[in-house]
């Protein structure tokens, strides 16, 4: 598995600690050092099945100071995931990647599931 985050923030944290607690295997990825491209991200949210706005971090400065909010949905999926693409900080976190899924966001009761069919 994939573990994408971001090491302060306390969310991220939290999950890292399930995942060490659940005695899961996974790779670690600093989404701030190494930015999910395009490609990845479109991989991922099309695994999801999740609509592409919730790999936004709406709570993130830069969703804020980007105005995001109101210019999200005058903006093509492409234009989105390509936005995505240049900044981790924009991406919502944690993101784990399996064989068969993708989460986006830590709730413990999802991950667990999901960690039962590995």
């Amino acid at each position: 598995m994939l573990f994408v985050e971001y090491p302060k923030c306390t969310t991220c944290q939290k999950a890292k600690k399930f995942l060490d607690d659940h005695g899961a295997v996974y790779e670690d990825r600093h989404i701030k050092e190494q930015n999910p491209t395009a490609d990845e991200l479109r991989a991922w949210w099309k695994k999801s099945g999740l609509p592409l706005k919730k790999f936004f971090n709406t709570s993130g400065l830069q969703y804020k100071a980007l105005g995001l909010k109101d210019k999200l949905p005058a903006m093509t999926e492409e234009e989105q995931l390509e936005l995505l693409a240049t900044d981790g900080m924009l991406v919502k976190r944690p993101v784990l990647v399996g064989e068969n899924f993708v989460l986006v966001g830590f709730r413990a009761e999802q991950w667990e599931e999901a960690l039962k069919k590995l």
